[in-house]
């Protein structure tokens, strides 16, 4: 993009549905995202497993010889209930684990449609992002105005003085994937100089040294 700094994402995280919703668009649309991370040269880091959504775009990384890397708890592998993953698959122990990981691993984020499990990944990401626990991209892509509600309620939050304008900056969208990307790659963290003194401890997978339920 020219005139413009890129980040280099070299893995980006998906958080989407384990159901295919009721517009095709949105497994077409999750295809095509895998596609363009396969054809970018970015691997996929994601909730493991092969169901809806969550299946379309690990299927389609993989398709363009991309890594895939599945990160799932253990419950969700008992009498195979989410599928086989697509890719190397890392089991944790609890959500938390699973999100902090992916936090961990991840240069990027992008939601595709989903429901509560989504969203809650969504949310959580922005706000450690508020809070410069990260200073990674993250965005929706708004297939078909899903997200337009959500958008309408983050701007409303903004005027009610709930979300200030820098903090809303941290929520990227998009409609088309290349462009999403092309966003992701762009964007430049703007931390909030209060939260940002903030002293957060490196994390472990041992010790608990890094509270990560936070929320403002």
């Amino acid at each position: 993009m020219k005139g413009v700094s890129v980040r280099k994402i070299k893995k980006i995280c998906v958080f989407c549905g384990a159901n295919s919703g009721k517009d095709v668009a949105f497994v077409n649309a999750a295809f095509h995202l895998g596609e363009v991370l396969g054809k970018r040269k970015i691997d996929l880091v994601y909730g493991g497993g092969k169901l809806g959504l969550m299946g379309c775009v690990s299927t389609a990384v993989a398709q363009h010889e991309r890594q895939v890397l599945g990160i799932i708890p253990s419950a969700f592998t008992v009498n195979n209930l989410v599928g086989e993953t697509c890719g190397k698959e890392i089991k944790v122990a609890t959500m938390q684990e699973r999100l902090v990981m992916m936090m961990e691993l991840s240069d990027a984020f992008i939601a595709l449609p989903g429901g509560f499990g989504t969203l809650e990944e969504l949310f959580q990401m922005i706000s450690w992002a508020q809070l410069s626990i990260h200073n990674k991209p993250i965005g929706v892509l708004n297939i078909n105005g899903f997200f337009n509600g959500l958008l309408s309620f983050v701007d409303h939050a903004v005027k009610q003085e709930f979300i200030t304008p820098r903090a809303r900056k941290i929520l990227i969208s998009a409609t088309t994937a290349d462009e999403l990307v092309d966003k992701l790659q762009a964007f430049r963290f703007e931390p909030d100089p209060a939260l940002s003194k903030l002293k957060w401890s490196p994390s472990s997978s041992q010790k608990e040294k890094l509270d990560l339920t936070l929320r403002l």
